[in-house]
């Protein structure tokens, strides 16, 4: 009985089995089978056995093209710069008085011009965010807006809105009244930033103050949103909640917006205006003093004004997260956001709830310290706001106009100043004339003989 040796095949150039090939062995790709080539598969028991000659000569391999490696390089420019301070916006008095200016103007709209109990809103200061949340305390830091008397039981303090912070409450729904269009105009444009055409309702009650929009502007039914272009949509409505933490309820407009033409951001009427063209879109630049750029961050920057831009009211779908295009939509996004508020400016903190809505990266907000020509961190209180400088550095040349707003908050502010003099006076024992800020009103008077 003859005896049928069985052995694996051998590689062509392993020198096994194959007296001509004693070349030394080298790599071999892979085979479709997945093993590498010269080496057959094993393959099912065949009850016919396999012969010397079969391995002596084996089967000739198909030619296996090269092997290539592609390699992408790219470049990362740092501009994360340390913050340097610019007294230029610290001197603005809407933007040092901005983080008492909220719950000053909050309280208020709660009083009224007859004394009521301090009880009556102490129990708000989380939700006025008041500093420290001792509302008393806050109330009688300006006695310009609020005058302290004694309640007639157990000498408990009262207060009431002074005449001139009425007048500003009156002043405030005027204005409201005759520029609504205006003013409501950039609630809608904000949501129309959103790729959903939505927003959940209470962030966008956070955005109302910022926004100069009364704040009882969803409560209200006398303000009448429908007039406006807005609903509030429901989950019975077939609303999908994408915040866990609300009710559900969005804020969306009345035929989502379709029919609507798309607006022009300010960096596009920008544009329009200086050359009279879409092509070429860049941001305005508005270096501190003292505040210089290495080298190779100016070439970046010229190199990321010629990028193409993206309007925060188109899609963004197609673009690349990690590109400087997106980096440069981003830098749109939030200077059209900073150009819709009262100020251009907001708390850093209060946009990180629009992140996820606007389409916004996780660390956005690191955009504010890559780019120190176009947003400025004001540092005020241990609260950080970010400033859009083009709005207070362009002068006239520019397409961001004035809030019909900001002339009322000015006028808070006014309030504040004229309280802080007040409370000067009475610890220097001078007197103070504020008749022409104030007048027509014996409030001042009031203010310092209950504080002395």
């Amino acid at each position: 009985m003859p005896l049928t040796v069985l052995l694996p095949n051998a590689p062509s150039g392993s020198g096994y089995g194959d007296p001509d090939s004693a070349a030394a062995p080298s790599p071999s790709p892979l085979s479709p089978s997945g093993y590498p080539a010269g080496i057959v598969a094993p393959r099912a028991c065949s009850s016919k056995p396999r012969t010397m000659q079969s391995l002596v000569n084996p089967r000739a391999l198909a030619p296996v093209a090269p092997v290539a490696v592609y390699l992408q390089s790219m470049s990362y420019v740092d501009v994360r710069m340390r913050w340097k301070k610019d007294a230029s916006f610290d001197a603005v008095p809407v933007l040092s008085h901005a983080r008492d200016l909220r719950p000053l103007a909050s309280l208020a709209r709660l009083l009224s011009p007859s004394p009521v109990p301090v009880s009556a809103v102490s129990k708000l200061g989380r939700s006025l965010e008041t500093p420290d949340r001792r509302v008393t305390a806050f109330l009688r830091r300006f006695p310009a807006a609020f005058v302290e008397s004694v309640g007639p039981q157990h000498n408990l303090p009262w207060f009431r809105l002074s005449d001139a912070a009425a007048r500003l409450l009156r002043e405030e729904r005027d204005v409201f009244t005759a520029r609504r269009a205006d003013i409501t105009g950039r609630l809608r444009r904000l949501v129309l930033m959103c790729p959903r055409r939505r927003l959940p309702l209470r962030v966008a009650q956070g955005m109302l103050w910022h926004l100069g929009i009364p704040e009882d502007y969803f409560k209200d039914p006398d303000h009448g949103i429908a007039q406006d272009g807005f609903q509030i949509l429901t989950p019975g409505d077939g609303v999908i909640c994408q915040d866990g933490d609300g009710d559900g309820r969005e804020l969306g407009l009345i035929g989502d917006g379709k029919d609507q033409e798309m607006p022009l951001s300010v960096l596009q009427m920008n544009a329009m205006g200086k050359s009279g063209s879409l092509a070429q879109v860049p941001v305005p630049l508005f270096p501190s003093k003292g505040l210089r750029l290495k080298q190779k961050i100016k070439d970046w920057l010229e190199g990321f004004q010629m990028l193409p831009y993206v309007s925060p009211y188109e899609d963004f779908s197609h673009i690349n997260r990690g590109s400087d295009v997106s980096e440069k939509r981003l830098v749109g996004v939030l200077h059209e956001l900073l150009s819709l508020f009262v100020t251009c400016s907001a708390e850093r903190r209060r946009l990180l709830c629009l992140r996820q809505h606007l389409g916004l990266p996780q660390k956005f907000h690191l955009v504010f310290e890559r780019h120190p020509h176009v947003f400025y961190l004001l540092l005020k209180e241990k609260t950080c706001f970010a400033v859009l400088k083009e709005a207070y550095m362009a002068g006239g040349d520019t397409a961001i106009g004035e809030h019909p707003m900001l002339e009322v908050r000015k006028k808070y502010v006014e309030l504040m100043e004229e309280s802080r003099e007040i409370i000067r006076s009475r610890r220097s024992g001078k007197p103070i004339e504020l008749e022409s800020k104030v007048s027509g009103s014996g409030d001042i008077e009031d203010c310092i003989e209950i504080l002395s």
